[in-house]
């Protein structure tokens, strides 16, 4: 609970930020604004983030992150040589792409068993669905449950429904924990031939970078694409494991995300503020 707390602050103090860049706001000013002393604000962001707030929001300026999309040639080619391989490494993840067959969506899921559940992140609740087959989805939840357990329940008809949060965090640490063992994933998604091979891409960007979606569509060997891969990635089910969020505007504007503009921001200085590699 009091990581939600924190995480809710947090996102309140980068919107305040952003929106007020160029007035330069004090850490006393963001503190009066999210209701907490300025020693209470500079501990619980740097205990977050690792990094101050000002240095926070000196990674996400557009002109870095532009600079850093003009230098990334060199990892779309590198990326390339790897292959889109159904299997790439996510923050010391192991993550391997399965689809849903088309005989397996027709029946709605009978004979089969979801287990469901919420847990705490870095950046917020999240609500977390899996199956034998692997993990089918990964949202962040913004204290709408009740809509998420619904969407799934109806999408999967004919399945059979256990609400598991211990399932749920057990994923959870593996995703954002750094001393959790055996750090693989299998997820098993339903999704368009097109779009199982945008997602598996998105695998490809290395942990603490950004990429635009053309360089994405010319990772996929289809330039003229781009617009089907904005497509592609909007509709991504697995929040942060398929990372969407690493992709922006060729301009180094961060641009919109599904879980809300100012999460993505938010996980896009936290993964450059921890990237050691």
């Amino acid at each position: 609970m009091i990581e939600n707390i924190n995480y809710i602050r947090i996102e309140k103090a980068i919107r305040y930020l952003v929106e007020n860049f160029k007035q330069q706001p004090t850490l006393d000013e963001l503190a009066q604004y999210i209701g907490v002393s300025p020693f209470h604000f500079q501990r619980i962001f740097t205990e977050w983030a690792g990094v101050s707030p000002k240095k926070f929001l000196e990674l996400l300026t557009i002109e870095a992150l532009k600079r850093e999309i003009q230098d990334t040639s060199n990892l779309i080619e590198a990326a390339e040589k790897v292959g889109l391989s159904a299997q790439s490494r996510v923050y010391d993840l192991f993550v391997k792409i399965e689809a849903v067959t088309p005989q397996e969506y027709k029946s709605k899921g009978a004979g089969l068993s979801f287990e469901y559940g919420f847990s705490t992140t870095p950046f917020g609740e999240c609500f977390i669905v899996s199956t034998s087959r692997g993990v089918c989805e990964i949202q962040f939840s913004d204290n709408d449950r009740s809509t998420l357990i619904n969407g799934i329940k109806h999408e999967w008809s004919n399945a059979k429904f256990i609400q598991n949060d211990e399932m749920a965090k057990g994923i959870a640490d593996k995703i954002f924990s750094p001393y959790v063992e055996n750090k693989s994933l299998t997820l098993w998604l339903k999704g368009t031939p097109f779009q199982i091979k945008v997602w598996k891409a998105l695998l490809e960007i290395p942990f603490g970078n950004v990429i635009s979606y053309s360089q994405i569509a010319t990772t996929i060997g289809n330039t003229r694409s781009t617009l089907a891969v904005r497509r592609a990635i909007a509709n991504n089910p697995v929040a942060y494991v398929i990372p969407c969020h690493r992709v922006i505007r060729n301009t180094g504007i961060i641009g919109d995300y599904h879980w809300k503009k100012e999460r993505k921001a938010i996980i896009i200085g936290w993964e450059k503020s921890n990237n050691t590699v």
